[in-house]
């Protein structure tokens, strides 16, 4: 492979995981300054993203795949409960837990996935619990409570929704991951991701439908925010992510994807001026070494997931 397309390979996956993490902090000051509702935002994000990535199939990969995968009503079955599931669960609790915390802590809070992954193949019996998969879990268990209470036993330094929404959007992207590996098997990551957000905002349009908000009192900057979280935020994240994998190993994507939860919290606390003690610095340090230990020892290709 020519250095000019690892070059690219790298651009990619580093510009696709620095966006995830901007985007969930700017989804944090449209919460937060201009009281947009999670519903809406959840639902118009899934649905435009998932069209876009579609339309991107349709134009530069195998089309016949966009409605080959209805073909098989048990494949149609697994599509939807991942929507469901796997992909509306996975936004949703993402960005309530950003609603009522912080970006930063949302994100560090659902890379606590691999961990949860760990626990249920080994009480599955599908794997052997190792000692590094003991390094992994103090690492990641430390640094979660150094992140929610700053050191101190006297509570939690963050709102109490926001650590369960968190928490659970951890166990929504273990499911997801878990999950979408025998569709990712049969099909392109962008029909089964794209579907399986339309069939998540599609869901969520019942409770919020997407033409229901009153766009006249936003200004242009808001505007603009809401932009930059569905079309860069996810559906140019999840595409470069994807396409990275084309000219570099998914060791080497995994382990640049890290900076999604470093790009959460420095935009959180030096854009938006979310203060962090020391004991959180040191808590999100543990965290992303943890991220970083199971990119470096991974020793098969994993699923990508956003």
């Amino acid at each position: 492979m020519d250095n000019t397309s690892r070059k690219t390979g790298f651009f990619l996956v580093i510009t696709g995981a620095t966006l995830w993490g901007i985007g969930g902090t700017v989804a944090q000051k449209l919460f937060q300054q201009y009281g947009i509702d999670v519903n809406w935002l959840v639902t118009t994000r899934l649905l435009i993203a998932g069209l876009l990535l579609l339309a991107i199939q349709f134009l530069m990969k195998d089309r016949s795949q966009i409605f080959g995968v209805w073909k098989e009503k048990r494949t149609g079955v697994q599509l939807i409960v991942f929507g469901l599931l796997g992909m509306l669960a996975v936004q949703y609790t993402y960005m309530a837990s950003i609603r009522h915390g912080n970006a930063a802590v949302a994100t560090l809070l659902q890379y606590l996935a691999p961990v949860m992954i760990i626990f249920y193949l080994v009480l599955r019996r599908q794997a052997v619990f190792r000692r590094v998969d003991l390094a992994t879990v103090i690492l990641a268990l430390g640094g979660c409570f150094l992140l929610l209470t700053n050191g101190s036993l006297s509570g939690l330094s963050v709102p109490a929704p926001a650590v369960i929404w968190g928490v659970l959007s951890g166990v929504s992207l273990a499911f997801y991951t878990l999950y979408a590996i025998p569709l990712l098997a049969r099909f392109d990551s962008l029909v089964i991701v794209g579907w399986a957000m339309i069939i998540g905002g599609f869901a969520l349009s019942f409770v919020h439908p997407p033409w229901k908000i009153d766009l006249s009192g936003l200004d242009a900057e808001a505007i603009g925010y809401i932009a930059f979280v569905i079309i860069f935020g996810t559906m140019i994240a999840f595409w470069f992510y994807i396409e990275s994998l084309q000219s570099l190993a998914p060791k080497e994507t995994s382990l640049l994807g890290s900076l999604e939860p470093l790009a959460a919290v420095l935009t959180t606390v030096f854009w938006l001026g979310v203060p962090f003690g020391f004991y959180q610095w040191l808590g999100t340090s543990c965290i992303i070494a943890m991220i970083l230990m199971l990119a470096l020892l991974k020793k098969q290709d994993s699923i990508n997931s956003e």
